[in-house]
């Protein structure tokens, strides 16, 4: 039976805490799906062809078309050679940065919309089980091992028949477009590279949603705990239930004899008479009278005690010192609703303490 609460007990079966997702996060531990960067990387790329493709074909077309019109008289000479260089380079930054500009920010946007941003550099730490052969046999035999290998054979297949079935049609146009005029191949490429782009955008989202939504649940099922898990995290987050009890024991004890010491310096003590006992101080200048010690069975038989010793008056009162001790905490006020009862036994008190002094 041990070992069965044993076994039982480490069985991962409970939902992870928010502490735990919450330091998963800190480690860089995330729900991450690489074929959603892939398809934001393929849409940013489709979205680039389609606002700026026509316009870097067409400052391609007439950069090349100029260089291959002159290039007979293009020096040979360095400082021509340099100079050419540099045409050709600003005009290819000119032509494909607007392109280039779109995919960062696709690529930037396909991390954050996954998982918040993380700055952690614990995936850069050495670890043994990284170089280890057995656990590299793991995770190359694990099922997430089987389930990419499936996924990349499957969207390898799929991308390979939209391609086909994109070109095809096209296949004759293609012959005819290698051998016509070379204004025409880079528009003409466009147009091909464009329509293949939105095939596999098209497929590849849904394959990037199937994707994430695996890739999430494999994260969750890793986060989840064991019942030990939750209780040591208790421990660590809350402290140990026994320590808490020890230092819950402590704080009441010093409460008590703080508490002891103000009971001298009560105007009066309400009892029970044996069950409870609250001891109030009322000065001149004070808005209510105030409770300084209460407690019931021993703690209100030392309170007693006490009062006896310092010869403060204890007045029997069973109904206004049950009120009292449930209503009223130290170093408190009396409650309103109160006033009159607590009224009444303080003046008792009061002319009780200038009869004896007459």
């Amino acid at each position: 039976m041990a070992e069965n609460a044993g076994g039982d007990d480490q069985e991962r079966s409970e939902d992870p805490t928010q502490k735990r997702l919450d330091d998963a996060l800190k480690r860089g531990d995330v729900a991450k799906s690489q074929e959603v960067n892939t398809w934001f990387l393929l849409a940013g790329g489709t979205l680039a062809l389609f606002a700026f493709g026509g316009f870097a074909a067409d400052k391609l077309t007439r950069s090349f078309a100029q260089l291959f019109a002159t290039s007979h008289a293009i020096g040979m000479d360095g400082r021509s050679i340099i100079r050419l260089s540099g045409a050709l380079l600003g005009d290819v930054l000119l032509a494909i940065g607007p392109l280039v500009f779109i995919l960062l920010v696709a690529a930037v946007g396909s991390n954050l919309i996954q998982h918040p941003f993380v700055w952690t550099g614990e995936s850069l730490q050495p670890k043994l089980s990284r170089i280890s052969p057995t656990e590299g046999a793991k995770r190359i035999f694990s099922k997430n091992a089987l389930v990419q290998f499936a996924k990349g054979l499957a969207k390898i297949s799929i991308v390979a028949a939209v391609m086909v079935a994109v070109v095809m049609p096209q296949i004759g146009g293609i012959g005819q477009m290698l051998t016509g005029e070379h204004t025409t191949i880079l528009p003409a490429t466009f147009s091909l590279v464009l329509q293949l782009m939105l095939g596999v955008v098209a497929i590849m989202a849904v394959v990037a949603a199937l994707d994430w939504l695996w890739s999430r649940h494999t994260w969750y099922e890793r986060q989840r705990m064991s019942l030990r898990d939750i209780r040591d995290e208790y421990k660590e987050s809350e402290g140990d239930p026994t320590i808490k009890a020890k230092l819950r024991q402590i704080r009441q004890s010093r409460m008590r004899k703080r508490m002891m010491t103000e009971v001298p310096k009560a105007t009066v003590i309400i009892t029970n008479p044996t069950h409870y006992a609250v001891a109030l101080k009322y000065e001149k200048g004070m808005t209510a009278p105030r409770c300084v010690a209460k407690g019931s069975d021993l703690i209100a038989l030392k309170i007693r005690e006490i009062a006896e010793e310092h010869r403060v008056p204890i007045v029997e009162n069973p109904p206004l010192a049950r009120a009292l001790h449930k209503s009223v905490e130290i170093d408190q006020d009396v409650p309103p609703e109160h006033y009159k009862a607590v009224a009444e036994v303080i003046g008792y008190v009061m002319r009780l303490r200038r009869g004896i002094r007459h």
